[in-house]
């Protein structure tokens, strides 16, 4: 239990970076800091539901391209999560928005890098 919560709140620092440089990725409830920082958390949550579940998948079925590009494919792997993740946000109504590949491109960078520094840094033992 306690490496989800760990992981789950490196998923949340590292959308919270990525937010914060990334002109095209918005959280954009704007009312109060606490509601901001719930649908963070809920955003993350569902961002580690689409790297647990999809992610796998279209790793397996691109393998060729991995091989091909030497691993490169994983950033264009990362964006389209990115990407599907900011699509589900919307369905459930999350004030999450990716504008477009490039910034979702950038944002998965982004996350990639800060959430492994975050999960260096914070315990892991269940």
């Amino acid at each position: 239990m306690t490496n989800f919560v760990v992981k789950t709140l490196a998923n949340a620092a590292a959308l919270a970076v990525a937010i914060w440089l990334v002109a095209g990725i918005t959280l954009d409830d704007g009312s109060t800091m606490g509601r901001r920082t719930l649908t963070l958390i809920l955003v993350a949550l569902l961002f580690g539901l689409v790297n647990l579940i999809v992610k796998p998948v279209v790793k397996l079925l691109s393998l060729p391209l991995f091989i091909l590009t030497l691993g490169l494919f994983t950033l264009v792997v990362n964006a389209l999560m990115l990407l599907l993740t900011s699509w589900l946000a919307d369905q459930f109504d999350l004030s999450f928005h990716v504008d477009n590949f490039w910034s979702a491109l950038i944002g998965g960078l982004i996350i990639s890098v800060v959430s492994w520094a975050a999960n260096m840094v914070l315990p892991d033992n269940d």
